[in-house]
């Protein structure tokens, strides 16, 4: 198109041909870019769901722990007693023990149904938003399409990626969070979901979700400040361009380390709103002011130990999955 446009430039019509031409050229780039950013989606995607696989598989176990070590209140009052027979203690190796003992694998690995479901959305979401936001942050500083991004940055479309997927985590949060406090009313998570319906219909399965945001939003911006922070530390000491494996698994570690960190507090008030009985509470605030009331500040970290003993191994191999995912694809 553009040697027929320069063929032309002698002749009386030079300026309507050169203008029409010149127009075809730029709507082919942007029917190649409309391309390449289809391609770029789906490749931010497939990674993100695999990572959150990873990390259902080997966090899981944990993720019970840190639960039961919320909802249950210091008295031990008020929890199913059910729940109160697994504990065997209120340290997190003595729960996982005696939950162990109990039931058996399967115990720790009870209500993993719900965020096995959400993970693969969720996480092929929330890392398709970070990816996003990342793109829009360029294009609104003008800056390069593979430019880095300053940290800040990162943790803004860090930030942006939270709300997508507590859209999709809240009702599973809500379903996974009552199965493993109580084993002996739910049959599954199904059985689970269908009970909650009928107690209060939509508003009762998505009963949480705002407080989800709450907590994914900063924690996401953490999450994926901290993952950038350690990943280019790693790359300056390794004296490489891109992390090795073993530099991608620290940083995906230190990753969910800061994330639980800035989320625990309010994942605490998470998991009372989402599994306190209707009317216990009349709204989020209810539920944190009743907290600092009854059981004091401290009792918004409960369930840190487990959270942080989850969150290295846990996000390490998502990270690490989500990596060796979009290396795969890029390569091809």
């Amino acid at each position: 198109l553009r040697l027929m446009a320069t063929s032309v430039q002698n002749t009386k019509h030079a300026p309507q041909v050169s203008r029409y031409l010149s127009q075809k050229v730029i709507e082919l780039k942007q029917e190649n870019m409309g391309d390449v950013s289809v391609v770029t989606s789906l490749m931010s995607l497939a990674p993100g769901a695999f990572g959150g696989f990873c990390s259902v598989c080997v966090g899981h176990p944990i993720d019970l722990i840190k639960v039961r070590q919320q909802v249950v209140p210091s008295s031990g009052a008020g929890v199913a007693a059910s729940t109160k027979v697994l504990v065997g203690g209120n340290s997190t190796f003595g729960m996982l023990r005696g939950i162990f003992m109990a039931e058996g694998v399967t115990g720790l690995y009870r209500g993993v149904t719900a965020p096995l479901i959400a993970v693969t959305p969720a996480f092929a979401v929330s890392f398709w938003s970070f990816e996003t936001a990342s793109r829009g942050i360029r294009e609104y500083n003008g800056m390069e399409h593979n430019q880095q991004l300053s940290i800040r940055q990162v943790a803004v479309a860090g930030a942006c990626s939270g709300v997508p997927l507590a859209a999709i985590f809240g009702p599973c949060e809500r379903i996974k969070c009552l199965m493993q406090v109580d084993k002996t009313k739910y049959n599954g998570f199904f059985d689970c979901l269908s009970k909650v319906y009928a107690e209060g219909g939509v508003k009762s399965v998505f009963r949480g979700t705002a407080s989800t945001a709450l907590r994914d939003v900063p924690g996401n911006a953490a999450y994926f400040g901290s993952y950038e922070v350690v990943k280019r530390i790693s790359c300056e000491l390794e004296g490489r361009d891109k992390a090795s494996t073993l530099g991608t698994l620290i940083a995906g570690g230190c990753a969910g380390v800061g994330n639980w960190i800035v989320a625990i507090p309010m994942d605490t008030v998470k998991s009372r709103w989402q599994t306190a009985p209707n009317g216990a509470y009349k709204n989020l605030l209810d539920v944190f002011q009743s907290l600092l009331r009854e059981e004091g500040p401290r009792a918004l970290f409960r369930g840190l130990s487990p959270a942080l003993l989850r969150a290295f191994p846990a996000n390490a191999a998502c990270l690490c999955g989500v990596e060796t995912v979009r290396g795969f694809l890029e390569e091809r």
